[in-house]
């Protein structure tokens, strides 16, 4: 890692004077790394002899053979193909790690607990139970022809059947490729096509708070878009769960559709493993890509497997008997890694939830937190500013003692979101997690570990293990070394939990991350390193915005735009202008109860060129 880390303590802060809280002492006492200097002597082992560090943390999992190889990659495009691969001739099933092997330890324990859209709807489903499930689903899949590579394309709410569908997947070789339920017919046609999906599960319909969602409507609009471009395959069957029953009516493909509760009902529980090697697919998970396509993002099993489940036990510090819930959805990257996958690996109870944060009201994450006694609470920024915005007697009201950690994830986040987050839902005692990472990356990449790193607010702080972050001058190439820089934020070598291609188009990989600074992956994000060698996103590399020959970060704008008592959210982007080749347009959301004028306008221009400097 370049750059110097610099311990700090409340009584000698770093030189910039920021605000920096250590770990909290009750909280290192049971920490699984529980200091700087344990943390800096792992990292260290994981840099300097990545074979061996990773060896010994996969030894943890159950392989019906184990690997031959550790690792082996080239990152330069200019010696030949790109390429990764961990674990290299080993063979194992992901869903046996997250199920099967847990049967005779905790198969009585519950694996998931759901919570849905209405207050008052909800289950708890145990090990053995799920296993179950996801044995019954997986012949379901096998008895109409699913077999070990075909793609099946899931496009489900946030209910207990998405896990199943996923982990049968896993179970028999199949790649799911999950498609948020909240996309239009448009983008789930395009990720049916682009990935020659032949069967997808979905259900009749949703609620988003109080609005109802023909998601079968949708699914059908989408099958028919999908059918036309795919050149002789077509969506053969469609797996209906029943979510809305009579509240939403839709068609019903004799031949096509088939019943979920019908099929699972005649399905034996019976399903050996198929024994994947350990770089055979898991996944595809699509995300958006400069050119408008989406890029088919594909992990394998073996790396990420190990990766999610090391990454959630330290980073969440993980421990037997918590209650851990991430607010994401699984159409996202988050859900897959950090709701099912990484908790599941551990033994975890992993809370999902269907629901929205402000339905019935804006209590409704801390109603959950108070109900089954959050021990680690993940959400983002996003949602954080938003209850922010609503007030602090909706948190005041429920008892949010059980919480020992907090985390955020999906942006950077602002100091003053932090700060909120920190006295209002941590009260003051709860690490803060602020996690940088991508749909590409799998896992988390830059984190503070909560038992031994000082956090910073709006500073993702450190690497975690086996991660190399570099800075790079995105106008020589070369990497910046020391403190005290900015630059582009790239990789210089390979972690388990990373992508391996983009799905079908292998030379858009090597285009899109590894052309432009050869050796190394790019992320595409903006970072500085600060004087005592923590990371500060400042946000895409194509969201600069120059002004006047001043570049700035639209993140740092939005930033200071959302500091702002009266604001909510913002979004800033930047237009051609005439004289200093940039202006800012700013998108504001105010917080409740307060209203646009021109004074409110002035005083936010005014605030920006406080917090950032004139331009």
């Amino acid at each position: 890692m370049s750059g110097q880390i610099t311990e700090t303590t409340p009584t000698s802060p770093p030189s910039s004077g920021e605000l920096v809280f250590p770990p909290d002492p009750d909280f290192v006492k049971n920490a699984y790394i529980s200091s700087m200097q344990q943390y800096q002597e792992m990292y260290d082992r994981s840099i300097n002899d990545p074979e061996r560090f990773w060896s010994e943390i996969a030894q943890d999992f159950h392989w019906f053979r184990k690997w031959d190889k550790v690792r082996s990659f080239n990152y330069d495009v200019r010696k030949g193909p790109i390429e990764l691969k961990w674990f290299e001739g080993g063979k194992t099933n992901i869903t046996y790690n997250c199920l099967d092997r847990h049967l005779e330890t905790r198969g009585d324990q519950v694996a998931i607990i759901w919570e849905g859209n209405e207050p008052g709807e909800d289950a708890q489903i145990t090990y053995r139970e799920l296993h179950e499930q996801v044995c019954k689903f997986a012949n379901v899949l096998k008895a109409h022809g699913v077999k070990k590579g075909d793609r099946v394309s899931i496009y489900l709410p946030m209910i207990p059947e998405l896990a199943v569908a996923m982990l049968a997947c896993a179970r028999i070789g199949a790649i799911h490729s999950i498609v948020f339920a909240g996309f239009s017919a448009d983008s789930l046609a395009d990720r049916i096509v682009d990935s020659t999906c032949t069967v997808l599960i979905t259900a009749d319909g949703t609620f988003r708070g109080k609005k109802p969602i023909n998601l079968k409507s949708i699914a059908d609009e989408a099958i028919k878009k999908a059918d036309a471009q795919m050149q002789g395959k077509k969506v053969e069957h469609v797996f209906l769960v029943k979510r809305a029953g009579d509240a939403i009516s839709h068609d019903f493909v004799e031949g096509r559709d088939l019943w979920w509760h019908d099929e699972i009902s005649k399905a034996s529980a019976d399903c050996p493993c198929e024994e994947m090697d350990a770089e055979d697919p898991l996944f595809i998970l699509y995300t958006s890509g400069s050119t408008g396509k989406p890029k088919g993002v594909q992990h394998n099993v073996g790396g990420y497997m190990v990766y999610t489940a090391i990454s959630h036990k330290y980073i969440f510090d993980y421990h037997d008997g918590d209650i851990y819930w991430c607010t994401a959805d699984i159409g996202w990257v988050t859900g897959h890694s950090y709701i099912i996958y990484g908790p599941l690996a551990n033994g975890a109870k992993t809370i999902m939830f269907e629901g929205i944060p402000t339905y019935p009201d804006a209590g409704r994450f801390w109603d959950v937190v108070d109900k089954y006694k959050v021990n680690q609470f993940y959400t983002a920024p996003t949602a954080i500013r938003a209850l922010m915005a609503a007030g602090e007697e909706f948190p005041r009201k429920r008892d949010l003692s059980s919480l020992r950690l907090l985390g955020t994830v999906g942006e950077p986040i602002n100091p003053e979101a932090w700060m909120w987050y920190h006295k209002n839902i941590g009260h003051e005692k709860c690490p803060i997690v602020d996690t940088w990472w991508q749909t590409e990356t799998g896992g988390i990449l830059i984190t503070p570990l909560p038992g031994a790193v000082p956090t910073k607010p709006g500073s993702a702080t450190l690497p975690f293990f086996g991660v190399k972050p570099v800075i790079i001058d995105s106008e020589s190439g070369k990497i910046i070394e020391g403190n005290d820089v900015s630059g582009v934020l790239a990789i210089a070598e390979p972690w388990p939990g990373q992508m391996r291609t983009v799905y079908g188009d292998h030379k858009r990989f090597e285009e899109t991350y590894f052309q432009m600074y050869p050796g190394y992956y790019f992320t595409g994000d903006g970072c500085k390193r600060d004087k005592d060698g923590y990371y500060w996103i400042t946000g895409r590399v194509d969201d600069v915005i120059n002004v006047s020959g001043h570049r700035m970060g639209t993140a740092e704008v939005e930033s200071a735009l959302v500091s702002h008592p009266k604001v909510s959210e913002a979004a800033v982007v930047g237009y051609p202008h005439p004289i200093k080749g940039q202006g800012i347009y700013a998108y504001v959301t105010l917080n409740t109860g307060e209203e646009y004028t021109d004074e409110l306008k002035k005083e936010l221009v005014a605030h920006v060129r406080k917090e950032i400097g004139p331009i």
